[in-house]
């Protein structure tokens, strides 16, 4: 039998010494890095991964599928986690398991392995998606292991092991938070920010400017849609007129504007899978214009009973699997292949402004989708709508009005 086991693996203190841990217990072990936008010297941590004493260590680029496959149709059906969230984090994953259990199979791993704690979402996620796309797939995760959470209690634990056993580490001194990062967000958690009325110290936040300290010069742009996708991006740079057409070039360029001007910083407690409540911080720019400008764009464009469906249905149940990683399930292919039918009419143009952590709507327009009729919505004229029309509607609507509240009158109720 294989004792190949390839490790989910970021360079860091945890899976760093979770992957001698392994090489200790008898495995080989195979270092997958997944590049997914994140600021990382991914040629220092394969020589670190190889230092350790990894058989081999391979990174794999995804962002392209992680904007293309998750991002885009999050944006398309306004995906959206308790209200506030957009899924940073949970949006990167499926791309990520999907690529570590195709690296295990061709390196012919019986197993795989994570870093994720015992109380997060992201082993739900992580392990979800393994076992639905390599069923008979083994999974080793240490920190559900009382041999290995026994041994590692904290941080320091992991130091001094480190030290032990020559691994390499940048620093001694713990963070008072962890951080995960890519393409669309960075979020914050643990450490002092359990304490759910700990104010985020300024130094915290990595992306994005402070809102006070940004520009005072507010920067316009465009974004245009098609069939609820961002297509294109107009935008000014050193005086000169840009565009951005590439999916992922649109997304950065989303990014680098939105973390110039301080956009999409949020503090929340939010609802974890397993039932415990969490404090997160999070930082997602490009994403929090992409997404506010398609809810806008649709208001113009999309038929109001389209829109209320998909509201109700397809966005909360789409935003809330995704959150509980059950992105590889029948469920998700079955609502991700009703947003394209909800997007038929979304195309058009959103003029935006970005100014001091806030994203401005300056207008919307489109050439092809006429549900807004000036004429009929407007004060100043008649058009081919009749307001006497409006007089029998009223008189219908309220029928059934009118019965309760003689309903309520006869039991000597007040409404």
């Amino acid at each position: 039998m294989s004792k190949k086991v390839c490790l989910a693996y970021s360079g860091g203190l945890d899976t760093s010494c979770i992957l001698k841990y392994l090489i200790e217990q008898g495995y080989e072990v195979v270092a997958f890095m997944a590049d997914v936008g994140q600021e990382e010297d991914f040629e220092a941590a394969r020589q670190k991964a190889l230092k350790i004493g990894a058989v081999k260590c391979e990174i794999v680029d995804l962002r392209r599928e992680f904007v293309e496959e998750l991002c885009f149709p999050a944006i398309a059906c306004n995906a959206i986690y308790e209200n506030v969230y957009l899924l940073g984090t949970s949006l990167a994953r499926p791309v990520i398991a999907r690529a570590q259990i195709n690296v295990a199979k061709r390196e012919g791993c019986f197993a795989v392995s994570h870093g994720c704690t015992g109380k997060g979402n992201d082993q739900v996620r992580f392990e979800l998606a393994f076992y639905a796309l390599q069923p008979d797939i083994k999974v080793i995760a240490p920190w559900r292991d009382p041999v290995f959470y026994n041994r590692f209690q904290g941080r320091n634990d992991l130091l001094a092991y480190a030290a032990e056993k020559g691994i390499p580490v940048t620093s001694t001194k713990s963070k008072p938070w962890s951080m995960d990062e890519n393409l669309a967000h960075c979020s914050y958690e643990a450490g002092i920010l359990e304490d759910p009325n700990t104010t985020p110290p300024t130094d915290m936040w990595k992306l994005t400017v402070d809102p006070l300290a940004a520009p005072d010069k507010p920067e316009d742009f465009t974004i245009h849609f098609e069939k609820g996708t961002p297509v294109k991006l107009e935008y000014t740079e050193g005086g000169n007129k840009k565009v951005a057409t590439d999916s992922v070039d649109v997304f950065l360029t989303a990014n680098a504007i939105a973390r110039r001007n301080g956009i999409g910083r949020i503090d929340i407690v939010e609802n974890r899978f397993i039932g415990i409540k969490s404090r997160g911080c999070y930082e997602t720019p490009g994403l929090t214009c992409l997404r506010a400008a398609h809810v806008d764009l649709e208001g113009l464009v999309l038929d109001r009973e389209v829109r209320a469906l998909r509201d109700q249905f397809v966005t909360v149940n789409y935003s809330k699997l995704l959150y509980n990683g059950l992105y590889f399930s029948p469920e998700r292919e079955f609502l991700e292949a009703s947003i394209p039918a909800s997007q038929k009419s979304v195309n058009g143009q959103v003029r935006c402004r970005a100014y001091k952590g806030n994203f401005i709507v300056l207008g919307r327009s489109s050439e092809t989708e006429k549900l807004y009729d000036m004429t009929e919505s407007s004060m100043d004229e008649i058009g081919d709508f009749s307001p006497a029309e409006t007089t029998g509607f009223i008189t219908v609507s309220a029928i059934r009005l009118k019965k309760y509240g003689e309903m309520k009158a006869r039991a000597g109720e007040q409404m």
